[in-house]
Parts: structure tokens; sequence; C-alpha cells
């Protein structure tokens, strides 16, 4: 059996509904599918279906909604159909709806389990343990990019439709934040959001956030703080990374950071669309892990939100990950570096779950 894993991060809606893939079949399907399109390069690239993830040992994870539409999507010269960018946020409101239907049909069928409370999750996580082959998927839902909060009153309405965890930005400036690629402060609407977030008891996620932007969440939100898909800036430069000094912050809070496999991610130098995935390895990721280790001083607080088809496939992971349940290899690298069986199950699983129990309405 597969060691289990708890994956902080997949963007599962988002590619089923934009990319118009099935994911209730398996990869090899998806992809010969695909194989004749172009639109984007991670086509017939895909390394994740529910099927694959089954197989691969992922009793759990975080699901994500994922579209803008703050102002600075309102200034896009071109639209796709896989596009993230929405004119005003009330569109990206009904995107991230198209989005929640999908999750709310896949629990329908006995796919996947929506997990809204902290006895839900040990209920499906001890129900996971005794038949792994035919469990469904459990599922926490968050938001990467608050756009589709509208008001700040709205905040109510997302954590009863089952939002649990959210990060106010994404790429670029939303209406709440400043994010990847750019920098700046909270907008006045983004510090009511978080501290309606904090009344309700929902998650704050720091993913994306910019340097100025998670300083000021990181100061007005009081409650429960995550990272659901970061890597390290000191290993690799760039301001989607953390620095050691965020990391050190988010570990006081009690947070957990999970390692992302996105390569660029990964590696300093690499140039999408042209680098290619011979020059990383899943020894890269233990890199990573490593280092949110060594910060803490213990096992306590790295994980895995490895945002596998998070917009990208295969042509930009590591080499020797061709599908999702390559992760399994990261267990055999992590005890060559002197990990025990207790850290390596810390990271892969118990560590969001540890978290998550915490964390979530009782």
């Amino acid at each position: 059996m597969p060691r289990p894993i708890f994956d902080s991060h997949l963007d599962l809606a988002w590619s089923a509904c934009s990319f118009n893939r099935d994911l209730t079949l398996s990869v090899d399907e998806i992809r010969r599918r695909e194989a004749h399109m172009t639109d984007e390069r991670s086509r017939g690239r895909n390394v994740l279906s529910l099927p694959e993830l089954r197989a691969a040992g992922v009793g759990c994870c975080v699901g994500t909604l994922l579209a803008r539409g703050g102002p600075a999507q309102a200034q896009q010269a071109t639209y796709k159909r896989t596009n993230l960018d929405h004119a005003n946020p009330a569109l990206a409101y009904s995107a991230a709806h198209g989005q929640l239907a999908w999750y709310r049909l896949m629990e329908a069928q006995g796919l996947i389990r929506m997990i809204r409370t902290a006895g839900e999750l040990d209920a499906h996580w001890r129900a996971y343990q005794h038949g792994p082959a035919h469990a469904p998927l459990g599922m926490i839902l968050s938001m990467e990019g608050t756009d589709p909060i509208v008001t700040p009153e709205q905040v109510h309405e997302w954590f009863a439709a089952g939002l649990r965890a959210a990060g106010p930005a994404h790429y670029g400036r939303g209406q709440h934040a400043y994010g990847t690629g750019v920098d700046g402060p909270l907008s006045a609407a983004g510090i009511e959001v978080l501290r309606t977030m904090d009344d309700v008891g929902m998650m704050l996620d720091v993913t994306h956030l910019s340097d100025q932007s998670m300083a000021q969440a990181l100061e007005y939100f009081d409650g429960p703080v995550l990272a659901s898909h970061h890597n390290c800036r000191a290993l690799v430069p760039g301001d989607r990374q953390l620095t050691d000094e965020q990391i050190k912050q988010i570990i006081a809070r009690g947070g957990v950071i999970g390692a992302a496999l996105d390569a660029w991610m990964m590696v300093p130098g690499w140039v999408r669309g042209q680098t290619q995935p011979e020059v990383v390895t899943l020894a890269a990721l233990a890199d990573h892990i490593d280092h949110v280790c060594q910060l803490a001083g213990n096992s306590k607080h790295a994980a895995l939100g490895t945002d596998l088809d998070g917009g990208f496939g295969n042509e930009q992971t590591p080499i020797d990950l061709r599908v999702y349940r390559d992760i399994q290899k990261l267990g055999e690298i992590l005890g060559g570096r002197g990990y025990g069986e207790a850290d390596i199950d810390a990271i892969f699983f118990n560590n969001w779950l540890t978290f998550f129990s915490e964390n979530l309405p009782k």
C-alpha cells in the first residue's frame, strides 16, 4: 500500500471546468483526449485524475476555488478559455460558484467527500484507513485569491457554503491584496475580509501574498495561518517564495507549509516554456522541505502542497514525476537523508491532519 498523502493544494475544479477535463477518467485517457490540443503547453501532460489520486494514496486534499476579478484583471486585453481573469468580482463570484457546483456533483456521485468540521475529518480519515481502495477523496474547500468574495459580508455566505480557508491574492493585484509579481498593501476591503474571516473561524492561507500584504495580513489576522503551496526563497530567489523570516513567523503561529512541485519554484533559473524537466528531480523538493525543518528544528511544519496540474503538467515538474503517484519516491529520498518513518509520515500526511483537526470547526 502507498504511504497516505494529505495534499494541501489541488486546483481540481479549475482543471475540470476551465480545461474541460473529465477527472473521473484515467490520466492516460485524459492525455489521449488532449493529444490534438495546442492551446496550452500542459495539454496531454496532466499528472492526475481522481482515479490517479486514489491509486497514489491521497486520502485528503485541500481543493480550491480559483477565479480572479480584481482591478488589474479588469484591464486584461485578451482572454482565452482557460484564462483565470474576469472583468470584475461579480464575474469571479459566478465562476467560483461554477467550480463549487462541480465539487458538489462529484460529492453527490460519491467520488469526493466535502469536509467542513474536525469531526468530519476524523471520521473520513478513519474510514479511509480501513478502505483506501474504495473511499472517496476527502476535500477541504479553500479559495485561492478572494476576488469572488465581492463584499466582506459575503464571507458568511461562503463559509456557509463550506469554505474553510482563503488566500487574499493570487498573481497580480486583487481587490483585497497584492500577490505574486507585484507588491503593495491590503485594501480597506481586504482588511475587513480578514476580520470577518477571523469572526467566522476561517483559516488564512498566506500563499501568493506579496511581502507587504503578507506582513499586514499576519498583523490583522489572529486565527490559524497556513502556507498551502510555498517553497523557500533562500534556495530559489523570487517573491513567490517564502523568506526565512516569513517561514519563522508561520512556524511561530503554529502553521504548516506545503512544498510545491511547480519546477520553476524548485530550482533557480527555470524559464517557463524553455527549461526542460531533466534539470530537476524530486531531490529538490526534499531540499525545500528540509530547509523548513531545519528552521523549525523539527518536522512538524513541513508538508506537501503539490499544486500539480495547477495550470501546468509534467513539462514543468521534476523529471522523475510523470504521474502523481511518483510522489511516493520522496519517502525514500527523505529516508536517505536521515528522516525516520514518523517524520516522513508527518510530512506526507500527519502535519496537515493535525493542523486541520485543530483548526476546523468542531
